[in-house]
């Protein structure tokens, strides 16, 4: 199988690096051929202009950038998205790339009957999101409202009509102990040793 990685922060030293390096060795002892699109190593610009918009009504990307990533979402079994949340939401690059490629007419359309929205990714079999935040989890439950559920999850790719959808949620990841960020490496590295 194949699994695209979308990867986004900056910092090689980062807790979601450790996190990639795990889910990676997890998806290769399974057998899956990963694809990792690394949006600050590949330069990913978020930002959407006016020429990325009349494309995107055309549902004729532009950007050869784009029309990469949509290529190889194509012919992807997996999708898994690891990112930090940074005051309560994805980062922007994050953002800019639901934005810019996440593109009609590649990996969704509008219904024929003119209501709601059709999957067009036939591979695709599951999207994972994995974050990690400084907060505790009743925090950013009870207070913020989970938004990575609700913006990820529900409002884009359950519209769009995908079906198998996770969110693993770390949280609290500065004060917890180095102890319990191994244990939790090594799990997701288990857990993704048998991921299909």
């Amino acid at each position: 199988m194949r699994t695209v990685i979308v990867f986004n922060h900056p910092y090689e030293g980062s807790y979601c690096n450790a996190i990639l390096n795990a889910v990676t060795k997890g998806l290769q002892k399974a057998g899956h051929e990963v694809d990792l699109m690394h949006l600050d190593n590949d330069r990913f610009n978020p930002v959407m202009t006016q020429y990325d918009l009349q494309a995107f009504v055309a549902h004729q990307p532009i950007d050869p950038q784009v029309i990469d990533y949509n290529e190889r979402l194509k012919k992807a079994d997996h999708l898994i998205f690891i990112f930090p949340i940074w005051w309560d939401i994805m980062p922007a690059t994050t953002k800019g790339f639901i934005d810019r490629v996440l593109f009609p007419g590649v990996v969704y359309d509008h219904h024929p009957r003119g209501f709601g929205l059709v999957p067009l990714l036939k591979k695709m079999r599951s999207v994972t999101i994995i974050t990690t935040m400084n907060k505790p989890q009743i925090m950013y439950s009870l207070l913020i409202g989970n938004l990575i559920r609700k913006v990820m999850l529900r409002s884009v790719f359950k519209t769009m009509g995908y079906k198998r959808l996770k969110w693993i949620s770390f949280t609290s990841v500065k004060s917890v102990s180095q102890d319990k960020r191994k244990n939790w490496l090594s799990n997701l590295e288990t857990r993704f040793s048998s991921f299909n």
